[in-house]
């Protein structure tokens, strides 16, 4: 009878190993690769090896924050999208002049597109930060690229600005208090949401919890790793919601910013987001290679629940990891999830796929411990 009942046992905890621990992603994620960061680099990658690598992580996106034409070649008929990236420098001739946009076209797209897949180009990164005398130019170099590309007979790419959240976001909590900073909300951000809205594009952010973090000495190291503990949330007392995440509250950040500036249903494509596993500051303890893995593998289980965040049920539409390659020598920070020869840094995270802690597995640990339970009875 009780070999009847062990084996029973076993057959339930052999069968429930087999099934998934939970869905798949439910929002596209990539990688940015930084130009910056190959800029350290004595020879760059070959962008073969780089596509391959890509292609083994299994993301199923790339963010050029510098849209090389080699690069898009190496992605011809592959499944991976690409969002490519006009530099800030050329916002100004793109904007004097459609011809500029057209023939920046013509060496990015045209050649390759649709053979690689081309979701989005940003016109600009963090322009206002970088850049803030071409502020004004910003608008009107975008609505060139877009133009140009339906001149072209090109209807399924997207055409944005990227923004950064500390530069352009009032406050992050509460998120319902949160609003665009002035004077950029009203000259250029709120033209900006409108020509997403008629184009039905995406507002692109660059978004750190661990920049945030850094600023803000009350958060505790749990809140932005994902890290869920009896009190590890924060209450939004005008909304009424709660928040166990730091990514979360700043997306919602976003959100509310973008519905008092009078536009609520705009997609969000978080751009860059990640955590340093290395900083040649001493003083940067949190940055380390044991946090940098919680947090991604944090990320990417959150975005796998299929949950989004509490003012947006189906989350944001793409999410870009900063960033694929380590820096080749030391200096700043490192975050990337390869090292310069191209290996994974983190062994344990799977980028598509499965890893997370689902109702399956909570019910294999219950099933475990009751066997366990039941031969230490027997």
């Amino acid at each position: 009878m009780a070999a009847c009942f062990f084996l029973s046992i076993a057959a339930i905890l052999f069968t429930l190993s087999l099934l998934p621990g939970s869905t798949s992603l439910s929002t596209t994620v990539g990688a940015t690769y930084s130009v910056s960061t190959v800029a350290t680099y004595t020879t760059p990658p070959a962008v073969d090896r780089v596509a391959h690598a890509i292609s083994s992580l299994g993301l199923s996106a790339l963010r050029l924050d510098a849209s090389d034409p080699a690069m898009v070649r190496a992605f011809l008929y592959s499944n991976t999208s690409l969002l490519l990236t006009i530099p800030n420098q050329l916002v100004p001739p793109l904007a004097a002049n459609r011809s500029n946009a057209l023939r920046w076209l013509y060496i990015h797209v045209i050649p390759f597109y649709p053979r690689t897949k081309i979701s989005t180009i940003s016109v600009g990164n963090d322009l206002l930060e970088s850049s803030p005398n071409f502020s004004t130019f910003l608008l009107p170099a975008i609505r060139n690229v877009q133009l140009s590309l339906k001149d072209l007979g090109i209807h399924k790419i997207s055409v944005s600005t990227t923004f950064s959240f500390i530069n352009v976001i009032t406050t992050a909590f509460p998120p319902s208090n949160a609003q665009f900073q002035e004077p950029a909300v009203d000259t250029v951000i709120r033209p900006l949401l409108q020509f997403l809205r008629d184009t039905n594009s995406s507002f692109l952010i660059n978004l750190y919890p661990y920049n945030l973090y850094k600023m803000r000495s009350e958060i505790p190291i749990g809140f932005p790793l994902f890290q869920e503990h009896p009190f590890g949330f924060r209450d939004d007392l005008t909304t009424g919601v709660r928040y166990r995440n730091l990514f979360d509250m700043m997306v919602d950040a976003v959100i509310s910013a973008m519905a008092v500036a009078g536009y609520e249903n705009i997609p969000v494509i978080v751009t860059e987001t990640g955590w340093p596993s290395f900083s040649t500051d001493p003083a940067e303890i949190d940055a380390n290679p044991v946090y940098a893995e919680m947090y991604i593998k944090g990320l990417l289980c959150h975005l796998r629940s299929g949950k989004g965040t509490p003012l947006r049920k189906e989350g944001v539409a793409e999410t870009y990891i900063y960033e694929l390659l380590d820096k080749q020598v030391k200096q700043g920070r490192n975050w990337g999830i390869l090292y310069p020869n191209l290996t994974s840094k983190y062994k344990e995270i799977q980028y598509s796929g499965s890893d997370c802690g689902g109702f399956f597995d909570i019910l294999i640990m219950a099933v475990g411990q009751l066997l366990v339970f039941a031969l230490l009875a027997w």
